[in-house]
């Protein structure tokens, strides 16, 4: 490199770090540094330096914000750690019951002698993601999907300005997952939408949706138009720096690294403290800047979170305790049955409009026949209607009326309203069904709509309304039948060109490509959820298995009992299904064999193990993959219930984790000699 270069190498170098440092200080901690147009004179002498030498641009130059070619797709990013979910708290007794599940189970294990410490954080109503920091510059961003992997929106968030391409320090940590909320600021939310209706555009029901659609663009210069904000708030995989010991630290810690965090978090010990910041905050709610629908609460100390440890969904560590869901009045115009995919009937309540919660309401779910005569609602009746952010509005009661003559009471209706097949109810059930299976036009289109979802066999493009055209016009009766549409069919559809039809077929080719676990969840077996699902598939070698003589065992699967192993029993004894299978399986779908090997018995068999530091013989994954088929149960963090840490290059605070806890510890190599025993 000449001389010259080098000099223009290291004014970039110093106007970046100028710009950065300017963009933090704005954006972080709204305090500006410079007026608005001597900023705006760096950037342009940024932009024109770069311009001149396009050899020497970095990805995490400011310039580089806006400027990627839109994508043709959004592809899947798998999490390091699973972003899980949170339970809720809707009254005060729940948030008791959290605390006291909290304190029982850290007493057992003499963890507690006093109060819990907690962090109270405002629960932001946005989108959840996850961000990918590697040497300190920002490498991918994903949405939080189904927990275990998402959708790639590096893209999008990339603009956001409160995103720090780099992180701040002289030695930035060699990887950095963190998870942020996404969110429109509630003037930002206005700004937009009264711009939008001058330019004849559709503006967003309200900030949470916003943020969504905001991120799921495929042209980021769109996304970089959108008022968008982001608070951090967690941290997932990490590598190169000692995690904190409470979750406050963890905080602080993000914040020093450029990280935004929402300013009203706060430390409180006890339950009634945690009442008491609820209410505080309830009463701030309006008038602070962004949406919020909760507060979080979270165990303060770390090590207390891992003794606690999470389920399959959420953390027992942490609660969400929403706000009370909002109400209005309305009038009951009329009252049907909807048919669900395993053929239930919901009543539902069709209402004169109103808005609440954020949104137009003109439905409202009466969930069983139950409930419909406990709360007696009739058609012409005023009703209060609640909604709280994506729970399904749901009639809450009637306002009598003594003056106003009722309509007829509403009787549940013996004939299926779709197919006409006969409604049944199976004592102990609150549900009354239709028996017509697939059959039935309605169960039909749930059970293939279930059948492409995300976390099912995850067909993109085939959504409800593609379903409902597809059964309506005999194309496709189960689904199986999704693998015989051409592009040509599809093409002569309402509002599908030639190129959306084309995505659609190379989506369902791509499908065929699988897992066990997803395929047994995608058939829509009654009770049978994601967890049951992999469950099942970690049990059984292959599908032959659990559809004949060894099937009759499923009792034998953890967390399956003889109602759910009854209803999978049936579901496969029947020929209408068995059919539909094999068709499914002729069609192409198939899944990687080692991925339902049954694990064999070996010295790990039982044992809860953490992998730390670098492998040199194979990948993360594989590793995992290997220790499944050993027997063994591979987990994040190191805890009191761990039994063993296999120890890589640079190991980081897990090995002098494990060694402070006694538990046992051995190098690569020893495991490797163990697993090729």
């Amino acid at each position: 490199m000449t001389e010259g270069l080098n000099h223009i190498k290291k004014e970039l170098e110093i106007l970046r770090n100028s710009i950065l440092e300017h963009d933090y200080a704005y954006y972080v901690l709204a305090d500006p540094t410079i007026p608005d147009a001597e900023y705006d004179r760096l950037l342009q002498k940024l932009k024109k330096l770069e311009g001149e030498n396009p050899q020497l641009v970095t990805e995490d130059s400011p310039t580089q914000r806006v400027g990627i070619s839109p994508v043709e797709e959004f592809a899947e990013i798998n999490h390091l750690v699973p972003m899980l979910s949170l339970d809720n708290a809707f009254h005060e007794q729940d948030l008791i019951n959290f605390d006291t599940r909290i304190t029982e189970r850290l007493q057992k294990l003499g963890k507690v002698k006093e109060n819990i410490e907690y962090v109270a954080e405002p629960k932001l109503d946005g989108a959840a993601v996850s961000l990918r920091y590697i040497d300190g510059s920002l490498a991918l961003a994903a949405t939080r999907g189904n927990g275990n992997s998402g959708e790639d929106i590096t893209h999008n968030v990339r603009t956001i300005a409160s995103v720090p391409l780099r992180l701040r320090g002289e030695n930035p940590p060699k990887l950095l997952e963190v998870r942020g909320e996404v969110f429109m600021p509630k003037d930002g939310f206005i700004r937009y939408n009264k711009l939008a209706l001058l330019n004849g555009e559709k503006p967003f029901m309200n900030p949470r949706n916003a943020a969504a659609g905001s991120l799921r663009q495929l042209d980021p210069s769109v996304t970089a138009n959108r008022p968008l904000e982001i608070f951090f708030y967690g941290m997932g995989q990490f590598d190169g720096f000692e995690r904190p010991d409470t979750h406050s630290g963890v905080l602080e810690l993000l914040y020093s690294f450029g990280l935004k965090i929402c300013p009203d978090w706060q430390i409180v010990v006890s339950v009634s403290d945690c009442l008491k910041y609820y209410n505080f905050m309830e009463k701030k709610r309006e008038s602070l800047p962004y949406e919020i629908d909760g507060i979080v609460f979270k165990t303060n100390s770390i090590l207390k979170q891992e003794l606690m440890g999470s389920s399959s969904r959420a953390p027992r560590w942490a609660i969400a305790h929403k706000f009370p869901a909002q109400e209005e009045l309305t009038i009951v115009e009329s009252i049907d049955f909807q048919v669900g995919r395993t053929g239930a009937l919901t009543p539902v309540a069709r209402l004169k409009p109103v808005f609440v919660g954020g949104a137009n309401v003109s439905n409202a779910t009466l969930h069983n026949i139950d409930e419909l005569v406990r709360k007696d609602v009739r058609i012409g009746d005023t009703v209060i209607i609640r909604r709280a952010g994506d729970v399904i509005p749901e009639v809450v009661k009637i306002v009598k009326q003594s003056s106003t003559k009722r309509g007829k009471k509403i009787d549940l209706p013996k004939r299926c309203p779709i197919c006409k097949s006969e409604v049944v109810r199976i004592e102990g059930e609150a549900a009354a069904r239709c028996v017509g299976g697939l059959i039935c036009d309605a169960q039909r289109k749930e059970s293939i709509y279930h059948f492409s979802s995300r976390n099912a066999l995850d067909i993109e493009g085939l959504g409800i309304k593609l379903i409902q055209q597809l059964v309506d016009n005999k194309l496709v009766n189960n689904p199986a039948d999704i693998y015989q549409l051409t592009v040509e069919q599809l093409s002569k559809l309402e509002r599908m060109g030639k190129k959306s039809a084309e995505n659609i077929v190379k989506n369902i080719e791509k499908s065929k490509a699988t897992s066990f676990g997803r395929f047994l969840y995608a058939l829509g077996i009654r009770e049978v959820g994601e967890v049951t699902a992999q469950s099942i598939a970690a049990h059984y070698e292959t599908l032959e298995n659990l559809m004949g003589e060894e099937g009759k065992d499923l009792c034998e699967v953890p967390d399956i009992g003889p109602i759910v192993a009854k209803n999978i029993q049936d579901f496969f004894a029947n020929p209408r299904n068995q059919k539909m299978v094999y068709k499914l399986l002729d069609a192409g779908i198939h899944w990687s064999k080692s991925r339902s090997i049954k694990p064999k018995r070996t010295e790990l068999t039982g044992k809860t193990v953490v992998l730390t530091g670098s492998l040199s013989s194979m990948t993360r994954d594989e590793a995992k993959q290997n220790l499944h088929q050993m027997g063994a149960k591979v987990t994040n963090n190191v805890s009191k219930s761990s039994d063993l840490v296999i120890v890589g290059d640079n190991p980081g605070s897990k090995a002098e984790k494990a060694k402070n806890l006694g538990i046992k510890i051995i190098s690569e190599s020893a495991w490797l000699d163990l697993f090729n025993k």
